[in-house]
């Protein structure tokens, strides 16, 4: 605290980011977004009842009426003050965070499935919804703003929750999102290239992940990927109780790839063989990670890989379908380069030799621009014939877009790819190219419901568009 002018013995009825939801006797915290300074709206948020304003810098004249607080970093106390405010929620239950560039959803949502069979009443923050217990709620944003969390998890406390498990992207570390909360336990999952527009580098990009895991107390546990090459720098400050997880050396928690096909994965997990229902390897090292989680809540091994056994992963992650034509179409939220090659290389595993890959893949607008040659190229690599296409333009040219997918493709490249603009006519193209166990993989959107356009969200299911295409192919 820098400053404070006014009365801080009043009573406040909430906490509010937005002046436009402020009311009678609210606090309103002055926040420095990337496109609005909160600033700019203080006397709006007095006109329409808040009393006490916390902000970086004062207001050059002030109101005698009101309570001022000034703060170095508005982020930063409103997660503070949301926590208190909320009574502590998260110190309350078992708060379980999963970071990674890849596989965080994944994790979240089979830990929610996994600890709702093994009888709990759960919660989940994702990007695909939150949940509590069977109530769903839409998800805005992979980590909801300090306020709205706190309130979250107030909401699921008081809903009986024992466990959440929550995703922590990149921005709400270090937008302070989740500072303040107490986590039972965090988990890394790999860290690659990804969000550069936003932390401009990728040493930042890997400091802010690492941070997450600094700030855990030494009663919670902290659980990372051996296999990444980064997976032990980023517990290497923690003050939590280390675990790791691998495929390729020794780890507390050991996996063995026997069996990868469609029908799912049959692997070794500590010297236990068991068949899950979820496919690559990618789903592997998931599985690995939840399953550490799990024995670090105090579960037993045994009652947790069978609960395992039974479990899908999350929606839009890996998700298959088949024609009437014996043609393949997966649907995959894979946006990074390394996500395509992770989910082209595990249908290269599947496949048995002479059936064509498709992939259908863009790049979202107002993004990392850097990475829009690289995933095209990763995409021709490892697919017969591709398409590029539109995912989230934003309000970028579509045609734009692609073309900076373009430059740089090789030239064996260039004589795989097509560019059809519009998604819809992108995928009805893929699936009029496939043949009997051709496989389509549609990446870029997964789960979502939605293409954003010009700060409009058009109706648009990469599901159901595939699906409404196969149903025309089996008339």
């Amino acid at each position: 605290m820098k400053e404070v002018h006014g009365s801080t013995n009043l009573a406040v009825k909430d906490i509010q980011i937005d002046s436009r939801k402020v009311s009678k006797d609210s606090v309103f915290v002055a926040i420095r977004g990337e496109q609005v300074d909160g600033h700019k709206f203080i006397d709006k948020a007095i006109e329409l009842g808040a009393v006490v304003i916390v902000c970086e810098t004062l207001p050059t004249k002030l109101n005698d009426a009101i309570t001022y607080l000034q703060v170095n970093n508005s982020h930063e106390a409103v997660a503070y003050m949301a926590h208190n405010f909320y009574d502590e929620p998260s110190a309350k239950i078992k708060l379980v965070g999963v970071t990674g560039t890849n596989g965080k959803t994944t994790i979240a949502t089979v830990l929610f499935k996994l600890f709702s069979q093994l009888g709990y009443t759960c919660g989940l923050i994702s990007t695909v919804q939150n949940q509590v217990a069977e109530e769903i709620i839409p998800a805005t944003h992979t980590t909801p703003d300090a306020v709205s969390l706190n309130a979250l998890l107030k909401h699921m406390l008081d809903k009986g929750c024992t466990h959440v498990f929550m995703e922590c992207s990149s921005h709400a570390i270090h937008q302070h999102r989740i500072t303040g909360l107490n986590f039972a336990g965090a988990i890394f999952s790999n860290i690659t290239h990804d969000h550069l527009d936003y932390h401009k580098t990728f040493e930042e990009y890997i400091k802010v992940k690492k941070s997450f895991f600094d700030s855990l107390s030494s009663s919670a546990f902290a659980i990372s990927n051996r296999d990444d090459k980064r997976g032990e720098v980023m517990l290497q400050n923690t003050h939590a109780k280390k675990f790791y997880y691998s495929l390729k050396t020794v780890a507390e928690f050991k996996g063995k790839i026997l069996d990868n096909a469609l029908t799912g994965l049959q692997m070794m997990v500590n010297n236990i063989e068991v068949h899950f229902r979820l496919i690559g390897e990618f789903n592997a090292y998931n599985l690995l990670a939840v399953y550490g989680a799990a024995i670090c809540l105090g579960e037993k091994s045994d009652e947790v890989l069978t609960a395992l056994s039974l479990l899908n992963g999350a929606e839009g992650r890996f998700d298959y379908m088949i024609s009437n034509q014996f043609v393949i179409g997966i649907i995959d939220y894979a946006h990074t380069p390394d996500a395509l090659q992770n989910v082209l290389l595990t249908i290269k595993k599947l496949r048995k030799g002479h059936e064509q890959v498709i992939t259908v893949v863009g790049c979202g607008g107002d993004r990392d621009k850097t990475k829009r040659p690289i995933m095209a190229q990763t995409a021709c690599d490892l697919s017969d014939r591709v398409i590029l296409t539109s995912d989230n333009p934003r309000t970028e040219d579509p045609n734009v877009i692609l073309n900076d997918m373009q430059v740089g493709l090789t030239s064996a490249a260039k004589r795989k790819y097509i560019s059809i603009a519009d998604r819809k006519e992108a995928i009805k193209t893929a699936v009029s190219f496939a043949k009997s166990e051709d496989i389509i993989l549609v990446a870029g959107k997964g789960h979502e419901k939605y293409q954003d356009i010009n700060g409009t969200k058009f109706p648009f299911d990469d599901k159901e568009v595939l699906k409404e295409m196969f149903d025309l192919l089996n008339r």
